[in-house]
């Protein structure tokens, strides 16, 4: 069941329903605020929109690199229960 709940991001008071526990909504929304507060110290000017679109996308790089690096040790786990699984068809005959 979807709950709402109380968030502040980028200065914004705002309301968001999920299904997620309090706490896990409180980690994201630090997480959220920790980033963004990295990429504004690094931006001058600080326009919003591009904080917010600079973080989008160095949150985006980060996700498709954990992606890449999650399919990878995948392949690698399925390469190698696959040898194990043929050193043993082999020792049987």
């Amino acid at each position: 069941m979807k709950s709402a709940h109380r968030i502040t991001v980028m200065g914004r008071d705002l309301q968001v329903r999920s299904t997620a526990q309090l706490d896990s909504v409180r980690r994201v929304e630090a997480f959220v605020n920790e980033k963004v507060a990295e990429v504004a110290s690094s931006v001058t000017g600080c326009d919003p929109q591009v904080v917010a679109i600079l973080t989008l996308m160095n949150l985006g790089e980060a996700y498709l690199n954990l992606v890449r690096e999650s399919e990878s040790a995948k392949r690698r786990t399925e390469e190698m229960v696959s040898r194990l699984l043929q050193r043993l068809d082999e020792s049987k005959a």
